[in-house]
C-alpha cells in the first residue's frame, strides 16, 4: 500500500507515464475529449477510440501497456473487446469505467481478470491512484526482465521481487472484489458493513480459540468475501424488507454456490472457498447448501456460522428490533447442539461478552434515495401513500421505538356508490385529491391508505384533527362522499399490528352506533 499522497502519485506517474502506452476507448464524446486531455498530459503515447469494434482494432495494430474501456458501447461493448483482447494477451493490464453496477457486468469483469473497476463520475484521486499502482507494477516487472536477461547473480533478488510483486496483484485483486462487495452491501443500508463484521466477529473467535495467527487471517479474509455471491441476487430479493416466501428463500440461497463458483476459479482464495461454503450449515445437518452436519463442516466454518448469526442478531431488522449482547449469546447458548457447534459457543461468550456493536443499522429508509426504494415495496401506487403491509411493520417497530404517539384514521363513506356511479379511474383520481389534500394539511407526518379508502395519520406527538375538519370537506360533500374520523392514542393503547388498529376501529364503529 503506497504512503504517497496523490500529488505525489501524479508527479511519479508523469515520469514514468513518457514510456507507457496507453489505449482508451469510451462512446460519450463529452467525456472522451475530457479524459483524452487529462490522460494525455500523463501518457504521450496515447490512442483514444469512439466504441469496442475500433478499439480492437487499434489494439490488433498496436502495443499497449494499458487498456482502459468504458462497459455500454455501440458495435462492440467493452466486455466484449476485453474478452478478445484477453485472448490476445492473457497478461494485458486491463482498466474498467463504467457507471454500472449490476451484477452480470461485474460478474463479467471479474470473469476477464480486470486490474480494476473505476466507478463513474470518474474522481481524480481514484483514477490517479489506480494508474499509479499499475504503471508502477508495469515499470517493476520491466526491471525484473531486464535483470532476468541481463543479471543472472541476481536471480535471488529477481525471485524476491516477482514474488513481492504477486503478492501486491493479490492484495490489488483482493481490493477489487471488496470493492465490489461494499457495491453489493451499497444496494441495502442494512446489509452494510455485514461482511467487515462478520469477518471481525469470526477472527475474535478463532484467537479466543488459540488458531495461529495465519489461521485467524484466514478467516477474516474469508469473513470478507463469504457473502460476495449476492453480488448475483436480484434486488427484488436482495432488498426485500419483509419476510421472503419459500421461492425467494430458497433463490438467496444460492448466494453461497455462486460465491464458491466465483472464487474457484481464482488459485489464491482456494484456501477460503471450503470456509464460504459452509457458513450457512447447522451442526444438526439441517443448514444449506450440502446439510453438512458435526464434524462434516470445515472447522473454520463452524465458527463464522455463529458470526454471521450474532451480527443478524444485534442489528434491526424491519420485521424485528435487535437484539443486545447478551441477548444474542443467550439465544446462540440455546441453539447450541442444533445450529451451532457445542465446542464452539462458549469460546463466542468469552469473545464476545464485552463487545460494543453498533446501534444504528436498519433497514428502514434513512435518506431520500433510501426511501425511493421502498417506494418498490411500500407504496401504494394511486395515493403516493405507504400501504398497509408498511403500517403494519412500523405499528411492529414502534412497539419497542416507541417513535410515534398517536394515531389518526379518516375513513371515507359512499365510495363503493362513487365509483360505480362514475368508474375506477375517477375513483382513483378522487383518492389521489384527498390523499394531496392531507398531505398539505399535515405537513411532515407519515401516511398510509387502508384498505380501499381509509387513510391513517401517524404522529410522533399527539394531536387531533379539528371538529368538522374534514367531515365539511367541500372536496368530499360536491362527491358525495362523507368521513369519520378516529384517533388513538399509541402511549395508552396497545396497537403494535394492522389487526389491532383494526379492532380498534370496529370497536370505536360499535360505541358510536349504540
Amino acid at each position: 500500500m503506497s504512503s504517497l499522497n496523490t500529488s505525489d502519485q501524479l508527479k511519479l506517474l508523469r515520469e514514468m507515464g513518457l514510456d507507457i502506452t496507453v489505449l482508451y476507448v469510451e462512446d460519450d464524446l463529452k467525456l472522451r475529449e475530457e479524459m483524452k486531455q487529462y490522460l494525455g498530459k500523463i501518457f504521450p503515447h496515447l490512442v483514444v477510440c469512439s466504441d469496442g469494434l475500433e478499439g480492437l482494432e487499434a489494439y490488433k495494430n498496436g502495443n499497449y501497456d494499458i487498456v482502459i474501456t468504458d462497459i455500454m458501447m455501440p458495435k462492440m461493448t467493452g466486455i466484449e473487446m476485453l474478452g478478445e483482447i484477453k485472448n490476445i494477451n492473457p497478461l494485458q493490464e486491463m482498466m474498467i469505467t463504467s457507471a454500472y453496477t449490476e451484477s452480470e457486468y461485474l460478474l463479467e469483469a471479474i470473469k476477464l481478470g480486470i486490474d480494476a473497476y473505476i466507478l463513474k463520475p470518474i474522481q481524480h484521486a481514484q483514477i490517479i491512484e489506480v494508474l499509479y499502482k499499475t504503471v508502477s507494477k508495469i515499470m517493476q516487472a520491466r526491471e525484473n526482465e531486464e535483470y532476468r536477461q541481463n543479471l543472472e547473480l541476481l536471480v535471488d533478488m529477481k525471485v524476491k521481487a516477482c514474488t513481492l510483486l504477486e503478492e501486491e496483484k493479490i492484495a490489488y485483486y483482493e481490493k477489487t472484489l471488496l470493492g465490489l462487495i461494499k457495491m453489493v452491501e451499497s444496494r441495502d443500508s442494512y446489509t452494510a458493513g455485514h461482511s467487515q463484521r462478520v469477518a471481525e466477529y469470526s477472527k475474535l473467535i478463532a484467537v479466543e480459540m488459540k488458531y495461529s495467527a495465519e489461521q485467524c487471517d484466514l478467516i477474516y479474509r474469508a469473513g470478507l468475501l463469504h457473502d460476495i455471491g449476492k453480488i448475483a441476487t436480484p434486488d427484488s430479493i436482495l432488498l426485500k424488507p419483509s419476510h421472503l416466501d419459500s421461492l425467494e428463500r430458497e433463490l438467496i440461497k444460492e448466494h453461497v454456490n455462486v460465491g464458491v463458483d466465483m472464487l474457484s476459479e481464482i488459485p489464491m482464495f482456494d484456501t477460503i472457498v471450503p470456509i464460504i461454503k459452509s457458513h450457512h450449515e447447522r451442526y444438526d445437518g439441517e443448514g444449506y447448501p450440502q446439510k453438512l452436519r458435526g464434524s462434516e463442516i470445515h472447522e473454520l466454518g463452524k465458527i463464522m456460522i455463529v458470526a454471521d448469526a450474532f451480527d443478524a442478531m444485534t442489528t434491526s431488522r424491519i420485521y424485528k428490533g435487535r437484539k443486545n449482547v447478551e441477548e444474542a449469546l443467550a439465544e446462540i447458548e440455546s441453539l447450541s447442539g442444533s445450529q451451532f457447534d457445542p465446542e464452539i459457543v462458549p469460546y463466542a461468550r468469552k469473545a464476545f461478552q464485552n463487545l460494543q456493536v453498533q446501534e444504528h443499522i436498519t433497514q428502514f429508509p434513512i435518506n431520500t434515495l433510501e426511501e425511493e426504494r421502498f417506494a418498490y415495496f411500500y407504496k401504494d401506487p394511486v395515493t403516493g401513500f405507504y400501504n398497509q403491509r408498511y403500517l403494519d411493520l412500523i405499528l411492529l417497530k414502534n412497539s419497542y421505538s416507541h417513535l410515534y404517539q398517536c394515531i389518526n384514521v379518516i375513513s371515507l363513506h359512499h365510495f363503493r356508490e362513487y365509483n360505480d356511479a362514475h368508474g375506477w379511474d375517477k375513483g382513483n383520481k378522487l383518492l389521489a385529491d384527498v390523499a394531496e389534500a392531507i398531505r398539505e394539511s399535515f405537513p411532515g407526518l407519515t401516511f398510509f391508505r387502508l384498505h380501499a379508502n381509509d387513510f391513517v395519520i401517524l404522529g410522533k406527538e399527539d394531536f387531533e384533527f379539528p371538529e368538522g375538519t374534514y367531515e365539511q370537506s367541500e372536496l368530499l360533500t360536491q362527491n358525495g362522499l362523507t368521513c369519520s374520523h378516529f384517533h388513538f392514542d399509541l402511549t395508552t393503547e396497545n396497537v403494535i399490528s394492522l389487526s389491532d388498529l383494526e379492532q380498534r376501529m370496529r370497536d370505536e364503529r360499535h360505541r358510536r352506533n349504540q
